[in-house]
């Protein structure tokens, strides 16, 4: 069955299509008595606004708009992506405010979906997530002239707005931890090397194994997948210097990097500490228990969409916001290496 258009509830309320306009609209230029005639009319005949007439007339779309490129397997078991949608979806529901999410293969198909999303007036902003080196996201978003929040780290976006947290003061605090404990050989199961926050941990892994004199530290990158962090672990534990404590860049790795160990018999903590970078439910139901960077994800995506409505409200507006730096929570998956192998930091 068709939609219903204007031009049928005119023909049956027995009005001119430019009355059913200003009545669906809420203009003057109709009596009250026709109007509600037409809105009841409009109800039965369950009418919706098409949305790329409500945009020529400047409406709202009533969405903002999220592409992920990553794989859609990966991001189905990946907790930081659920709290994160959790939280963004609650805040904009407060509002009224759809999310329309889609999930790519790559950053050539999420800038097509931000081109055909704004050509068709489908959202009244975007969300940006993963930003890369030399990233061409941010200018082409900035270019269609769409309101829109980077989750990201520190640094300018061109005009747009960001919401941020210090992923470079989070590592810096993992490897102090480890160091004190007396680890010096601390390996790093990083996620994509193209991903600026990828960037900023293993900087700061290096800058700390010089500011500590450390001498076996390592970042090996993957895909995020729980295959990846188990096969770099495996690599990891194989070799004749192993590390003494592995950090990774998530909490499916580093649950799949756990199975790892004891698949090969290396006891955690007592030969080999973990730590996970976001403190799901995933690092408090397995044993033993992980120490983890610990952050309310579901708080940061109500946030951005906090931010994000802001700038829907005012398209003038800019916003800068940096959030708390997550904090170590200590478990039992940490502890001070074999004794052979420490070497107390001074």
């Amino acid at each position: 069955m068709a939609r219903p258009t204007i031009e049928d509830i005119a023909r049956r309320v027995g009005v001119s299509k430019g009355a059913v306009s200003f009545a669906l609209n809420g203009r003057p230029g109709v009596s009250e008595a026709t109007r509600a005639r037409i809105l009841r009319a409009a109800e039965e005949m369950n009418w919706r606004p098409h949305t790329a007439a409500r945009a020529l007339g400047g409406a709202r779309a009533g969405a903002v708009g999220l592409v992920i490129a990553r794989p859609a397997r990966a991001i189905g078991v990946e907790p930081f992506f659920a709290q994160l949608l959790s939280g963004l979806q609650a805040e904009l529901s407060a509002s009224s405010v759809a999310l329309e999410l889609m999930v790519v293969e790559d950053t050539e198909a999420e800038i097509e979906v931000y081109r055909r999303w704004a050509s068709e007036h489908r959202v009244d902003g975007f969300i940006l997530v993963d930003l890369k080196l030399r990233d061409a996201r941010p200018k082409v978003v900035e270019d269609l002239g769409v309101p829109a929040v980077v989750l990201g780290g520190p640094g300018a976006h061109g005009t747009l707005s960001s919401v941020w947290a210090d992923d470079r003061e989070a590592m810096l605090s993992i490897v102090d931890y480890l160091a004190a404990l007396g680890h010096r050989r601390i390996a790093h199961v990083a996620g994509l090397p193209a991903f600026q926050h990828t960037q900023r941990r293993m900087r700061a892994l290096r800058d700390s194994a010089r500011r500590l004199g450390l001498t076996g530290v390592a970042s090996l990158p993957t895909d995020f997948s729980d295959a990846e962090g188990a096969a770099v672990t495996r690599t990891l534990l194989s070799r004749a210097e192993r590390p003494t404590a592995i950090v990774y860049d998530s909490d499916l790795m580093a649950v799949a990097g756990l199975g790892v160990a004891a698949e090969m018999g290396v006891a955690v903590p007592a030969e080999l500490s973990i730590v996970a970078f976001d403190d799901s439910v995933l690092t408090r139901i397995v044993h033993p228990a992980l120490t983890a960077m610990s952050r309310d994800t579901f708080a940061l995506g109500r946030e951005v969409a906090e931010a994000m409505l802001a700038l829907v409200a005012d398209p003038a507006r800019r916003v800068n916001r940096k959030t708390p730096t997550p904090r170590l929570t200590v478990r039992e998956s940490t502890s001070p290496p074999p004794l052979a192998d420490s070497t107390k930091a001074v």
